[in-house]
């Protein structure tokens, strides 16, 4: 009973990470829209700004969002594949 319930908590532990992850995504990508609006403008701080997180921090969490979605959609495609594996037999 304590291994499930330890596994349930780190799928939610996983969950809420991968969930503010998404978040900090979008919120980025809002930003980079907002800095490219403003150098239109001239004001170059905030791309510069965006510039200088791109590889040490936007990177990596773009990178966590891809590969989570692919893991998820591989789990879930062989889960179904077991499934229907286990209902012709």
């Amino acid at each position: 009973m304590t291994k499930e319930k330890s596994q349930a908590r780190l799928q939610e532990i996983i969950d809420y990470f991968l969930l503010i992850n998404l978040f900090v995504v979008i919120f980025f990508a809002i930003f980079f829209i907002f800095a490219i609006i403003m150098q239109i403008y001239g004001v170059f701080i905030f791309l510069n700004f965006f510039q200088n997180l791109w590889n040490p921090l936007i990177v990596p969490l773009i990178t966590i969002l891809i590969i989570s979605s692919l893991f998820y959609g591989i789990n879930s495609w062989w889960r179904r594949k077991l499934l229907s594996q286990e209902e012709e037999i």
